[in-house]
Parts: structure tokens; sequence; C-alpha cells
């Protein structure tokens, strides 16, 4: 009898380590079930924000109107940028009318005008380093010449675009003058 006991309770103990663990090993399929579709729900929005159609309409125009309200004041910038530029190349020019040569401060003035010319054009979505002066001024005062009638028409084209266009002729006028302000900088005297 006393082993008929011992086996009982071996068999009970058997079983129920065996309920254990497929009770452990049920919930752990569940837990991970739940974990994975939670983390599917989060990476359909890559940041765990919710996407832009479940935001309140009010925040949707909110954030169109700040969009707008940005785009145009980076174009009234760029428009400022142009007035600046043909700033200093008036400057520039009468500085060298009355001293027949660059001084310090005009140097840096031609260094300012370059770093705007090519703001510009980056805004516009221009690049070219690249290019060179097709037809090389024979002085100083016919770069200046130049560089003068440049930013006027980049400036006139400036304020025909919108913020919503890409003007080729800016980009090009804005290279042209890079060409003619780097000249000015490097000359050899």
């Amino acid at each position: 009898m006393l082993t008929l006991r011992r086996s009982l309770s071996r068999t009970i103990k058997n079983k129920m380590f065996r309920n254990f663990i497929n009770l452990t090993f049920t919930l752990f399929l569940v837990l991970t079930t739940v974990a994975f579709a939670n983390a599917q729900a989060d990476a359909s929005t890559h940041s765990g924000k919710p996407p832009k159609e479940d935001l309140p309409k009010g925040i949707q125009e909110s954030l169109a109107k700040q969009r707008i309200e940005r785009e145009k004041k980076d174009f009234d910038e760029m428009l400022e940028r142009g007035e600046e530029a043909l700033k200093l190349t008036e400057q520039l020019e009468k500085s060298f009318a009355q001293n027949n040569h660059f001084s310090t401060e005009d140097q840096k003035k031609l260094e300012r005008l370059e770093k705007v010319v090519k703001k510009i054009r980056n805004e516009m979505g221009g690049d070219g380093d690249d290019e060179t002066i097709e037809n090389k001024p024979s002085s100083i005062a016919d770069a200046l010449k130049i560089l003068k009638n440049g930013t006027s028409s980049l400036v006139d084209e400036l304020k025909k675009t919108s913020r919503y266009t890409i003007s080729v002729v800016a980009v090009q006028s804005s290279n042209a003058l890079l060409n003619v302000v780097q000249f000015l900088r490097f000359r050899k005297n």
C-alpha cells in the first residue's frame, strides 16, 4: 500500500508539473502574440505618432498655415537678399570709382556679395560652381559693369518669380555673378 501511495503521489506530481509547464508555455505564447501585435501597430506609424490623417482637422489646418507662412517668409528673405546684393554692387562700384582700387572693406563686401548670391542660387535649387566665365572682363571697371547689370537682372528675375517656381534664368544669372565676383576677389593686381 505504501508503494501504491508513492506511485500515486509521483503520478500526481508529474501531472501537476506537466500542467504547470503547459500553462507557462501557453501564457508565453499569448504574451508574445500580444506584444508582436502591438509592435506591428506602432511600426505602421514609424514614429509611434498617429499618422497625419488621424490628426484633428484643426491641427492639420494650423500646420498647413504654418508651412505657408514659412514659405512666404523664406521667399521674402530671398527677395531681400537680392536687394542686398544690388546694394552691395552699387557700393562697390561707387567705392572703386572714387579710389580706383578695392579696400579691405570692399573685399569684405565682395565676400558678403558672394555669400548672398550663393544663398539665392541654392534657394532657387541651383548649383554650378564648376562653370567658368565665357567672356572674361578685361578690367575691374568692366567686371563691375557686368556685376551691376547681372545683379539688376537677377533682382528683376527674382521679383518675377513666385515662391512656387524655380527660375532657370535666375540660377544662370547667379552663377554668372558668382564667376564675376570670384574674378574680382582673386584677380592678380
